[in-house]
């Protein structure tokens, strides 16, 4: 077959390998017949038409929408099977393009480019008059440091970036790296900014009363209004917060739900560690951390690490090397992107959530075997997320995995957006669809979104998790993951399982 027995302790060799063959039949994997076993789904689908009018629902205005969504997700990856398009539009997107996106009217895009070239073209007419009379607000001046003479030193940056941040970026300055002056709740606290040199630098507004120290602006401006607000003195407007994970508000009830625990585990562990787990990095809270991950995913063992990214980007490259086929979703995170690359596996990526194209790739695979020498694959595994962050997508998993155990091939799932989040009891896209976990060969998830925490985790098998943390980068090099952020994952745990 490979001649792998010499290798049997690796679990890059206990992957199925003999998926394909010298010649051109199709050869099937020795596995035997899926043993998916599809769960009944414990979330009702709900109208809206009654809930939706509850007084109190802070998402009243669209839980119509919400509900007819969530109803379209599981008619097409829990209810039903092998379908290859989406559901047929709904009345909110008959207006739109046929993949349900909004199409940019033409007159939108045109003004849009118009006002990027007239602001380009103002920008160097203003560069062209301050090179001329020698003043400007970007004009470089000489200073005493040897790094100014550009006849001995490169320049820093070039030209067009240097452009863009100038005339274009400042412009508009205000309204990006704005300081929040709270934890990151629902609703966060932005303090208020001002500007002495049309944006070019910006400075914390601080108490009103600096408003008549420095452009004589009305307070009016700042306190009329429903969402002003005064932190320590200082100015600050309440804002609703879309940029952070917090998917079960954790950050807004930590002082209720977490902050006991936390806090006195510090009287117990230090803030680090200071060191990998391979050396002195495990205490008895990342043993705990990972008998809850284990159990609560439904498989053997667990690994914690320190990095959410870097689970995927180390982890990947540990378990598939050359002469292995990494076959990954084309909407894939981009540190499964980076660890495929390090892995030097072969990649092929199938069309997003495209099960047929996926089972194409296989059976392509199989019979054709590697480039050149068409010698079989030591092993094949396929890549998907439970949810696609970028387009908050569900994985159609049943179908993914019904297609990997036909041709033998294991499955990598990444649950950082779904763990805790899906599911009746928030075991992620497992639950969510139905599919047994033991079904998948290794489940990877992050503790930020919904744990209120950081760090990763890998759970898989016994065999393969004991080979992990003596080859996975972020196991044997990295530092390890904080005690008092074990501690955090912990208490979310007890407070997601009702403990």
């Amino acid at each position: 077959n490979n001649n792998n027995n010499n290798n049997s302790h690796n679990p890059k060799h206990k992957i199925p390998s003999t998926v394909g063959g010298d010649d051109d039949t199709l050869t099937q994997a020795s596995s035997e017949e899926s043993s998916l076993t599809y769960q009944e789904d414990h979330h009702p689908l709900v109208s809206g038409s009654g809930s939706s009018r509850q007084s109190g629902d802070p998402y009243a205005d669209v839980r119509d929408r919400m509900e007819e969504l969530a109803s379209a997700d599981k008619a097409r990856f829990v209810y039903e099977s092998n379908i290859p398009v989406r559901p047929p539009p709904t009345t909110h997107q008959q207006n739109g393009s046929s993949s349900g996106e909004p199409d940019i009217p033409p007159f939108a895009a045109f003004t849009t480019y118009l006002g990027y070239a007239i602001l380009i073209l103002c920008g160097h007419v203003r560069d062209i008059f301050a090179k001329l009379v020698g003043k400007g607000r970007y004009l470089r001046v000489q200073t005493p440091y040897v790094s100014d003479d550009t006849s001995a030193y490169a320049t820093l940056l070039k030209s067009w970036e240097n452009f863009y941040t100038r005339r274009l970026y400042h412009r508009i300055q205000d309204c990006f790296n704005r300081p929040i002056a709270s934890n990151p709740g629902a609703h966060i606290q932005v303090l208020e900014r001002v500007s002495q040199d049309g944006n070019k630098t910006m400075h914390v507004l601080g108490p009103l009363s600096n408003l008549h120290d420095s452009n004589n602006t009305s307070p009016n401006l700042y306190t009329d209004g429903p969402h002003f607000q005064l932190n320590q003195n200082r100015v600050a407007r309440q804002c609703l917060n879309l940029g952070s994970y917090n998917y079960l508000g954790f950050a807004d009830d930590w002082n209720i739900t977490c902050q006991q625990p936390v806090m006195n585990s510090l009287t117990k562990f230090p803030v680090s560690t200071s060191s990998m787990r391979a050396e002195y990095g495990t205490t008895q809270l990342h043993r705990q951390v990972e008998q809850l991950v284990s159990s609560f995913c439904g498989q053997e063992d667990a690994m914690v690490l320190n990095m959410g990214f870097n689970t995927n980007a180390t982890t990947i490259p540990a378990l598939v090397g050359e002469g292995d086929l990494l076959i990954s979703d084309a909407l894939n995170h981009t540190s499964i992107v980076n660890g495929a690359r390090a892995s030097g596996a072969s990649i092929r990526t199938f069309r997003h959530n495209d099960t047929t194209h996926l089972e194409d790739i296989l059976r392509e695979a199989i019979v054709m075997g590697r480039p050149r020498t068409r010698r079989p694959w030591n092993k094949i595994m396929v890549v998907v997320e439970g949810i696609y962050s970028m387009e908050g997508e569900y994985c159609d998993l049943r179908n993914v995995v019904k297609v990997s155990k036909k041709y033998g091939a294991y499955v990598y799932l990444d649950e950082a957006h779904s763990i805790g989040a899906m599911g009746a009891t928030g075991r992620g896209c497992t639950e969510y669809t139905g599919v047994n976990p033991a079904d998948i060969d290794i489940m990877m998830g992050t503790f930020t979104k919904s744990f209120g925490g950081m760090g990763g985790y890998i759970a898989a098998s016994k065999e393969i998790i004991d080979y992990l943390r003596q080859t996975c980068a972020a196991s044997i090099y990295h530092n390890s993951l904080s005690p008092v952020v074990c501690q955090q994952i912990i208490s979310s745990f007890q407070v997601i399982m009702g403990q």
